[in-house]
């Protein structure tokens, strides 16, 4: 088939779209049990089906679809500012052990996961080379360390489609990230007979089927996003800062930081302020980021791009997804404490340790919805996923290549 010039859609639609696809997931949800019984995000059914849909029409008419992304980056940030502003100090003081701890396993896991990716590569007969890219640099890492590390390889190596590779990994392992989680923390959750601390507030999105607590109105809705706008511009002044002394972190990672800091300063300085941490105006708000930023890059996903590298890498993928489920349950489960926490954070790590943090979030959030809140994994999880594992995996990836 002779292909069109594609239809590329712009930022302003793309986030309606990505709306729009969000209720279909959550339609999807609504019709097919098995989508709730096992926790899949709503904007990770639709974003899928959407993009299968985009995979259906290229083959049919020829047409490439893409979107402009602009606004879901901008999500983002929103999102992490607000998992800033709902920690405290005290969480932070009473999470520093479970941290340590969480921080530890995952640093044991990102060398398992390079070592199954050389064995991988071995099984299928591909360049060792492509065991990295199948391990940390593209499944923990993501895609934007995937296209970092690609050049180098392709050159040092000689594996002229590195980016291609590493481009399919991190796509495929993040559609994987996005159906292990639910599973994983069904299971512990039902064997164990978990169950969450009723009286904790909810940290992202407000659980199915119970009373919210204080109304949601105009007025709770602006001051939380005041308050997240102020603590974005402190982030950003801060990224900036650092960036000129030649320090270079996500942005979102600067206004998390930032959120924390007012989250722990402003109420004690001006206690008659009503501050809008844990509240479900900014539960709101952070579902609705995350929900929509998950959903855009799922339904942005163009799967027939992947065709030529389906077989081998899939098999890899699949093998690194059995292993990541082996150490959950067998491993990281037990040592994090057994506990509700413990369950909903081995949602997480299957989401991020072969995706990227806001699936895992995404992932423990719908887990949370069903089951109640906690508060402890959305603390550690995302500094572990988003601050330190950056700096660990830059020199594991080093390593790898020099062995």
């Amino acid at each position: 088939m002779e292909l069109d010039e594609g239809l590329a859609i712009g930022d302003f639609m793309s986030l309606t779209i990505g709306i729009i696809v969000y209720f279909a997931g959550a339609e999807l949800t609504r019709r097919w049990s098995f989508l709730r019984e096992y926790n899949i995000p709503e904007p990770v059914s639709g974003g899928l089906a959407t993009a299968f849909v985009t995979l259906l029409i290229y083959w049919w008419f020829g047409t490439a679809i893409s979107f402009d992304l602009t606004t879901r980056d901008h999500l983002l940030v929103y999102f992490f500012t607000a998992i800033g502003l709902n920690a405290r100090f005290s969480d932070l003081v009473a999470g520093g052990k479970p941290l340590m701890l969480l921080l530890g396993l995952t640093v044991a896991f990102m060398v398992l996961q390079n070592v199954v990716g050389l064995i991988g590569v071995s099984l299928f007969g591909l360049p060792q080379a492509v065991g990295v890219l199948a391990g940390t640099a593209s499944l923990i890492g993501g895609h934007g360390t995937a296209i970092a590390w690609a050049p180098e390889i392709a050159e040092q190596f000689g594996v002229a489609n590195a980016l291609e590779v590493g481009v399919a990994c991190a796509t495929f392992g993040l559609i994987l990230a996005s159906l292990i989680g639910g599973p994983i923390a069904k299971y512990l959750i039902e064997k164990n007979k978990l169950t969450s601390d009723p009286d904790t507030a909810p940290v992202v999105g407000l659980q199915y089927d119970t009373d919210s607590g204080p109304t949601i109105n105009h007025i709770t809705l602006m001051a939380a996003l005041l308050a997240l706008h102020v603590a974005i511009i402190l982030g950003y002044l801060a990224n900036e800062g650092l960036a000129k002394q030649g320090l270079k972190l996500p942005l979102f990672v600067t206004c998390l930081l930032a959120g924390i800091l007012l989250s722990n300063t402003l109420p004690r300085l001006m206690p008659n302020m009503s501050w809008p941490a844990r509240t479900p105006a900014l539960a709101v708000i952070s579902d609705y980021s995350l929900s929509i930023f998950l959903a855009m890059s799922l339904m942005s996903m163009q799967l027939w791009t992947l065709a030529g590298l389906a077989g081998p890498l899939l098999g890899i993928l699949v093998l690194q997804t059995v292993v990541a489920f082996c150490f959950i349950i067998a491993v990281l489960f037990p040592m994090m404490g057994r506990d509700y926490d413990a369950a909903v954070l081995g949602a997480g790590f299957g989401g991020f340790t072969l995706g990227a943090t806001p699936t895992a979030i995404a992932n423990m959030t719908a887990v949370t919805k069903k089951h109640g809140p906690a508060p402890l994994a959305f603390l550690i999880l995302p500094l572990v996923s988003a601050f330190f594992v950056d700096l660990v995996n830059a020199f594991l990836i080093r390593s790898f290549l020099n062995f």
